[in-house]
């Protein structure tokens, strides 16, 4: 069975298991937030006819501010994924990707190597980390200890879903010259179809990043949703609240239902199973989708990923859940 690659995009996985598509699918796969966006409005027209800033000044300075670095020293990009292409244009020999990790990293550094401890970070010249992980959801909370004792290693840390740490403090690993910051936009603010995210790093990666770039490749609709969200600080505080409050319970529920959770830091976690495209099978019948982590290096489809939603929706996953134990 060729299972779709990523969460998301629910339809593709009722095509992969040649399952009619429900009118409405409830949709755990993808780790974006659920939160109903605070009021909005756009001047569409005007976004829609006018090139976007190639600069994404307004953007950089936003960030400049917020993470006390120089403007010169972060760049916008059409997301987290067209960062990760780039970078391995700079960097395509000697790197390691610590597993398990966002599946991208692995089709964009095709010949990188898999480790699976943080300790052999120093061995390579180039190390991908996924901080909090994806798909464990774990936080490292000393990597600092790890990139200050390995000078000569540079680390590509990605940082997709820091804003959405519910028990651990962030570290601040931008002043570190070997680390490459990358940090999204798209998930927090559910901007997936927008596509938008940055990278902070020394002035020499920006600009070798920036000159491999397409000019305008932040479109405008992007630029102007994350001014938006950027300037609502209430939106943030509400969105860790809301997953503080409901992720423990969620997997508390999973849990009493017999299942195997795995810890995590953020609003997402993989659920042990013995065959994740069985199980993924029969919750699509019941108009649910979960994340398979097949092609994630060493689950092998012993888990499935799920992601907090709203307590009605995570009461229903949870008994369709029980019905796979019974």
């Amino acid at each position: 069975m060729d299972i779709i690659t990523h969460g998301a995009n629910p339809e593709n996985l009722y095509r992969a298991f040649n399952i009619p598509i429900p009118p409405k699918i409830l949709d755990f796969s993808t780790n974006t937030n659920i939160l109903a966006w605070p009021e909005v409005s756009l001047d569409t027209e005007t976004l829609a006819s006018s090139y976007p800033d190639p600069e994404c000044v307004r953007l950089r300075e936003i960030i400049s501010s917020r993470e006390n670095v120089p403007v010169s020293r972060i760049i916008f990009t059409n997301g987290i994924n067209q960062a990760i292409f780039l970078l391995s244009e700079l960097f395509p020999d000697d790197t390691a990707i610590l597993q398990p990790c966002y599946t991208e990293y692995r089709r964009a550094f095709s010949e990188a190597a898999d480790i699976f401890a943080l300790s052999e970070a120093g061995r390579y010249s180039h190390v991908i980390i996924c901080n909090p992980g994806n798909p464990t959801g774990r936080f490292i909370p000393d990597l600092s200890r790890t990139i200050a004792a390995s000078p000569q290693t540079t680390f590509i840390v990605d940082e997709a879903y820091i804003d959405f740490l519910t028990r651990a403090e962030p570290e601040r690993l931008c002043d570190f010259p070997n680390v490459i910051l990358l940090r999204s936009l798209t998930k927090i603010f559910h901007l997936s179809g927008a596509r938008i995210g940055y990278v902070i790093a020394d002035g020499d990666v920006i600009s070798a990043v920036k000159s491999r770039m397409p000019s305008w490749s932040v479109n405008a609709f992007a630029q102007e949703l994350a001014l938006r969200f950027l300037a609502d600080g209430g939106f943030l505080a509400r969105t860790r609240e809301f997953y503080r409050e409901n992720t423990p319970l969620f997997a508390d529920g999973l849990r009493r239902a017999g299942f195997d959770v795995m810890d995590s830091d953020v609003h997402y976690f993989l659920v042990g199973v013995n065959d994740d495209a069985e199980v993924i099978r029969r919750l699509l019948t019941r108009g649910i989708a979960v994340r398979h982590t097949r092609n994630f290096a060493g689950l092998g489809g012993k888990y499935i990923r799920v992601a907090t939603r709203c307590p009605e929706d995570n009461a229903r996953l949870i008994a369709a859940m029980k019905g796979e134990c019974e």
